[in-house]
């Protein structure tokens, strides 16, 4: 892929005719900048009238500059990274607090429902598989998913990979309300490249002093897209990153606790501290800001699944960060927007199974193969999953001969529709399903 051209410094976009400034000024106040676009995306673009192309992006860095911090990390050369609150991103910030934390509609009912878990296993196995389909995984999604539902052994090194980022993911809920420290960093990398490194040592070992250190390689035409800093420098930035990710370091000013989950994801890909599994362990780290600041339904998304369906515009966030004077609003905006997708694409999600949870209650009242008492029983455990019933608690619940609720539980077992679980003592317990709806 090419590497975006680097903007032409403001110096240089007088000096022909300096008597334009103030003219530039004057479209610098009535400019809406909310898409945040790249110089290498300006300069294809058609100015305003009267403008060229390079006033125009001398307004546009007039306009961003009022509003860029300098942040507590440093590139390779030594040079702050920056970051702004654009109007843009204020808007995005308001919509993902609104989704995560604010107003209860059909996300936040995974905050107490009891179908909590089957939809935090789903998201959690899509995170999984996707993620590592972005660092070449192939497995399909299927194959994946039944080898993450029924526990069996990853069989090649794809499968490897998926069952990494799962464990992964369980790894980082534990990890949630700990402070992160470099060894958890390391941790999360070891748990996420096991069995999967040409050299096993490499797994949860920051790069060395002696090791060749790994640029980020573009897999069409072996381009180097990214030099990481200094091996020599990886203990230190790693401790300033546990530092701003604990809250100990911040910008000069308040910084958005999703913002901040952002910037981790960033820092960490750009340091590149291990000879493999940056990427994932960054984008692992995001999960991590974002629990640990008390965003708990952001354990359902899976953003990968947004950034694998453009990973070049992925690429190009980092890029265009680093080739203009490291203006991290540019990647900032771009998860944001990802972040917004996942959420929506999980409203649509849970929208449609609580469609087809309704349609199949109605379904069910007309079923002649099943009684009343069983149709009840199904359209709780659908709502319900992991319940656990017995002859006993049915029969109080129905008013019914204990004969009669040992016919339903045994016929709707018989069936397929009710697992039978482990006695409790002599009693038998019978246990919705976390598929049901996918069984009936």
């Amino acid at each position: 892929m090419a590497i975006p051209l680097t903007p032409p410094p403001l110096s240089e976009l007088f000096q022909a005719q300096p008597g334009r400034l103030a003219k530039v000024f004057a479209l610098q106040s009535q400019l809406d900048d909310g898409r945040y676009l790249h110089w290498d995306e300006i300069r294809h673009r058609t100015p305003p009238d009267g403008f060229t192309v390079e006033e125009w992006w001398a307004a546009l860095k007039l306009k961003r500059s009022g509003s860029l911090r300098e942040l507590p990390f440093k590139d390779r050369r030594g040079v702050p990274f920056k970051f702004g609150m654009t109007d843009c991103i204020v808007e995005l910030l308001h919509k993902i607090d609104m989704a995560l934390g604010g107003r209860r509609d059909t996300l936040q009912t995974l905050a107490t429902s009891e179908m909590r878990d089957r939809y935090l296993v789903s998201g959690l196995i899509e995170e999984a598989i996707t993620s590592s389909q972005m660092e070449g995984a192939s497995t399909t999604r299927k194959v994946a998913a039944d080898m993450l539902r029924s526990g069996r052994p990853p069989r090649t090194k794809s499968e490897q990979m998926i069952v990494n980022n799962y464990r992964a993911m369980a790894f980082i809920r534990r990890q949630e309300r700990e402070s992160l420290t470099p060894s958890v960093i390391c941790e999360l990398q070891r748990v996420l490249t096991e069995e999967t490194l040409d050299d096993p040592q490499d797994a949860g070992r920051v790069q060395r002093v002696q090791d060749q250190r790994v640029n980020v390689i573009d897999n069409v035409d072996g381009a180097i897209l990214h030099a990481p800093p200094l091996a020599v420098e990886l203990p230190e930035r790693m401790l300033l990153l546990c530092a701003f990710a604990n809250g100990e370091t911040g910008y000069g000013g308040y910084l958005h606790p999703v913002v901040r989950a952002v910037l981790l994801h960033f820092m960490l890909a750009y340091d590149h501290p291990f000879a493999d599994g940056n990427g994932r362990t960054a984008r692992a780290l995001f999960y991590w800001g974002m629990l640990h600041q008390d965003y708990e339904l952001a354990e359902f998304l899976s953003i990968s699944r947004v950034l694998r369906k453009a990973q070049a515009q992925y690429k190009y966030a980092f890029l265009h960060t680093e080739t203009d004077e490291n203006d991290t609003s540019y990647f900032v905006i771009h998860q944001l927007r990802a972040l917004q997708k996942a959420i929506d694409e999980l409203r649509l999600y849970l929208d449609r199974k609580t469609r087809e949870i309704a349609d199949l209650e109605r379904r069910m009242r007309t079923e002649r193969n099943l009684n009343h008492r069983q149709r009840s029983i199904l359209a709780h455990a659908m709502r319900h999953p992991g319940f656990e019933y017995t002859f006993e608690s049915h029969r109080a619940s129905h008013s019914v001969a204990f004969a009669t609720a040992r016919s339903d539980l045994l016929g709707l077992a018989d069936a397929g529709l009710l697992m039978e679980g482990k006695r409790v003592g002599k009693t038998r317990v019978f246990i919705a399903p976390m598929n049901l709806p996918d069984i009936l």
